[in-house]
């Protein structure tokens, strides 16, 4: 693919990368989306989620330069069946880059009133089989089809980078989303804690949960031993029943 792209193209691409690798924070992340970034992927809004897909055990991101279009404020219940909608039609395409316009799949409510059309594509985890979606949404009129060959280049090195960014927090929706945090005994808990309790309770093991989180099997087995010392319990079965019986909990 880079052998058929000019020296000129070459360069942006060398510059994009370079500038993807050094992000560290959701700052970082936000300014080299709409940095060069936006040469290939023209878009006001970025959408990344993430998890099992297939039960609904979904985790997501925005950035965007728009006032208001914010993470901690948007409605999980409204955005999980489109998610699911999207991710859909990035499967249906064979998991290759495709677009959508901003029909049914794409109307996350009044804030993608201005939105033409979008592009996503995904990265499909086989050792921790699950799926990461990307969707880039745009006020354009017209698409470029370039940008479906950008979106290819471009995807391991947006990976890389939301890897190093921490989740932002979101509203709860029972059996869907995850919290940061949970009332009573499971408020004990750090976010990272809860956060493999979540994946614990859906049958996860410390192995793919390690590789979903981009972390050790040691970090999470450490983890899972804090755990149980601050739940009083002994194995991951007690954890999960100590942490569904909490006053807090969904």
């Amino acid at each position: 693919m880079f052998s058929s792209l000019s020296t000129d193209h070459l360069q942006r691409y060398s510059r994009i990368i370079q500038e993807g690798i050094a992000v560290r924070g959701h700052f970082d992340l936000l300014k080299w989306l709409q940095g060069e970034v936006q040469h290939y992927l023209p878009h006001e809004i970025m959408l990344a989620a993430w998890g099992d897909f297939g039960s609904n055990f979904i985790r997501y991101d925005i950035v965007s330069s728009l006032p208001g279009i914010r993470t901690a404020s948007l409605a999980p219940t409204a955005l999980l069946s489109k998610i699911r909608g999207l991710h859909n039609r990035w499967v249906e395409a064979g998991r290759m880059p495709c677009t959508s316009d901003r029909g049914p799949q794409c109307a996350f409510g009044g804030f993608l009133q201005d939105m033409r059309f979008c592009t996503l594509h995904g990265i499909r985890d086989k050792r921790g089989r699950h799926d990461c979606l990307y969707v880039f949404f745009s006020s354009k009129d017209e698409l470029d089809s370039s940008m479906l060959g950008a979106m290819e280049i471009l995807l391991p090195y947006l990976d890389i980078a939301l890897r190093r960014v921490e989740p932002l927090s979101h509203p709860t929706s029972k059996g869907s989303f995850l919290a940061d945090s949970r009332e009573g005994e499971v408020c004990r808990l750090s976010g990272r804690e809860d956060e493999i309790m979540d994946w614990v309770k859906i049958g996860k093991t410390n192995d793919e949960i390690a590789s979903i989180l981009a972390i050790s099997s040691f970090t999470v087995k450490n983890h899972m031993q804090h755990i149980f010392r601050k739940l009083d319990v002994s194995n991951r079965l007690q954890a999960v029943c100590k942490i569904e019986r909490s006053p807090g909990y969904g």
